[in-house]
């Protein structure tokens, strides 16, 4: 009846064009209209006969009409057959030029049809025009704003987080963890940082409390160990010194230790103190200005880096990190999630109300689908028509004609009547005019 078409070597492989139960079923439709309008047609053609006869045994009068009548509804129904026909194969199986044009024009129209969408559904104008008009803001803030569906929101973006926190590697993610501190941190020098931050603390006053902290611990320890502490100063006398002295020695040395610790924790101004103070103070200044300084604490900070135990405690902080979130994402009391929804109820309270929220959101939505539809407009066509070349011509033929076959039928019932009813008007008004 008529060849079928085929993509391209260069077309790529398309899943084969369906053709369904429901399609079947519309073709059932379809058909049950061709034989009302084949009906039509015959019964016009026989009226025409019958007419014709009583016409010719001498009846005068109403049989030249309805002669004329069935006879013009007669071409107008095989005018419109030969029409709907052509569309989808050749009528009768004749090459006649112009028919089967679905079938044999499918990839032109393919293409037609990709470039009509190209030029009526993605330009930008048309683009902006219909986002703008839909007023995404305002709807999707008044969306956002009803509880439950913040609710529903903040569940899918729960469930979402646990999956890609889920199929990440947690050795790949440690790895990249690892990696980024210990960059940052070689890259970035941090004595004149510590340097900045301990002035601001000796300015303040804020190391008193770690010098007390330090002198009651002192004092404490010196309480309960006092016998270790005589055995050290004693073992440390010249052995010729008699026991008693050593004793005598140690037990003035000791009383002299906790005095100066006891002094130290309970007046501010003690002099130790205050050379504390000078000496935080010296080396705050010497961490932000002295070359020297600055360079070995640089040593000091790549040395412990480098340390195996310290890259195992960055890399291992993902994995706390990781089941901290899920624990958060699958808990639906927990702060986190807690926190997700009430911000998706305040977003969705501005959006509704206030218009300049309203109108950066559209113009980001606007601006994003323009680049997409202007930078991949030859994608999207193409792919509509690499598509409707993949089809296979007789199915889609038959496809397209299950769809708007059963109104096309009606075209054809149109045509009769209509061809009838101009048939009988010529003819009575050339009668008339004839006399």
């Amino acid at each position: 009846m008529y060849d079928k078409e085929v993509p391209g070597p260069s077309a790529a492989p398309l899943p084969p064009f369906a053709y369904s139960a429901a399609d079947e079923e519309k073709r059932q439709g379809v058909r049950r209209m061709k034989a009302t309008a084949t009906g039509l047609l015959v019964l016009v053609a026989l009226i025409y006969v019958l007419a014709t006869w009583a016409e010719r045994s001498g009846v005068g009068g109403w049989p030249a009409y309805v002669a004329a009548a069935a006879e013009a509804g007669m071409v107008g129904a095989l005018a419109d057959w030969f029409a709907v026909t052509a569309l989808f194969k050749r009528p009768m199986g004749l090459p006649i030029p112009h028919t089967a044009i679905i079938p044999t024009k499918k990839d032109q129209l393919g293409t037609t049809l990709g470039s009509f969408v190209g030029e009526n559904f993605l330009s930008e104008d048309v683009v902006r025009t219909r986002l703008r008009a839909i007023g995404i803001g305002s709807r999707v803030g008044a969306w956002l704003a009803e509880p439950d569906h913040a609710d529903r929101v903040t569940e899918e973006l729960s469930t979402a987080l646990r999956g890609a926190l889920t199929v990440l590697r947690d050795s790949d993610v440690q790895a990249v963890v690892g990696e980024a501190i210990t960059r940052r941190a070689d890259a970035a020098e941090i004595a004149p940082g510590i340097g900045k931050a301990l002035e601001n603390v000796v300015a303040d006053g804020a190391h008193d409390r770690a010098v007390d902290l330090i002198c009651v611990r002192a004092y404490e320890w010196l309480v309960r160990h006092v016998d270790a502490v005589m055995e050290a100063i004693e073992g440390g006398a010249p052995g010729w010194t008699p026991r008693f002295v050593d004793r005598k020695v140690g037990d003035r040395v000791y009383k002299e230790l906790l005095r100066f610790i006891s002094e130290m924790r309970d007046e501010p101004d003690h002099p130790a103190r205050g050379a504390i103070d000078r000496f935080l103070t010296d080396f705050a200044s010497d961490l932000q200005s002295d070359a020297d300084t600055r360079a070995r604490v640089e040593r000091l900070k790549s040395e412990i880096l480098g340390r195996g135990e310290v890259q195992d405690v960055i890399a291992s902080a993902w994995a706390s990190v990781r089941t901290m979130i899920i624990s958060a994402a699958e808990d639906e009391q927990s702060e986190l999630r807690l926190r997700v929804r009430a911000s998706l109820i305040s977003l969705g309270t501005r959006l509704a109300t206030e218009e300049r929220l309203q109108g950066k959101l559209e113009g980001w939505l606007e601006g994003a689908a323009v680049y997409v539809v202007t930078t991949y407009r030859n994608e999207i066509t193409s792919l509509i028509s690499d598509t409707v070349a993949g089809w296979d011509a007789e199915h889609t033929s038959k496809k397209i004609e299950a769809h708007i076959g059963r109104d096309l039928q009606f075209i054809r019932i149109n045509g009769t009547v209509v061809g009838a009813l101009a048939g009988l008007l010529i003819y009575t008004v050339s009668h008339a005019v004839g006399g």
